[in-house]
């Protein structure tokens, strides 16, 4: 084949390809957002919920003993970033419930946090040698 003609193909695809895409767009346009205004948001923001809780508890249950006082360092800084954002969301929220799970939220991570160097500390004694008096 002459190049050239290779190229006067590769441009004809390219533009059926972008014409193809342009019909995609506007299908999914059609479709997709009568959908998504239809539900609720709080329906997306209690399926991330729900699967961070999952995910939180393989990722917590399958974790080593040997790993577990380092890995509850990392836990307590995360958890202190949890509480700025219940802060937030108990300052900023509109609705009671939103004012209620934000409290709900900063009083457990504080537990968390605080749990967490109370483990730490025991684990780290454990490691310490031991006094003989």
């Amino acid at each position: 084949m002459n190049p050239t003609d290779l190229a006067n193909q590769a441009s004809a695809t390219a533009q059926r390809a972008l014409e193809l895409a342009t019909q995609a767009r506007a299908l999914a346009e059609a479709h997709v957002a009568p959908v998504a205004a239809a539900a609720d948001p709080f329906l997306y923001l209690l399926t991330i919920f729900l699967l961070a809780c999952f995910v939180g508890y393989y990722v917590v249950w399958n974790v080593t003993p040997a790993l577990h006082s380092p890995l509850m360092g990392v836990t307590n800084a995360i958890s202190s970033v949890i509480v700025v954002g219940a802060i937030l969301a108990t300052g900023l929220g509109e609705s009671l419930a939103a004012q209620v799970f934000g409290f709900l939220a900063a009083m457990l991570a504080a537990v968390n946090i605080f749990g967490g160097f109370i483990v730490t500390r025991r684990m780290l004694a454990m490691f310490q040698s031991k006094k003989k008096g």
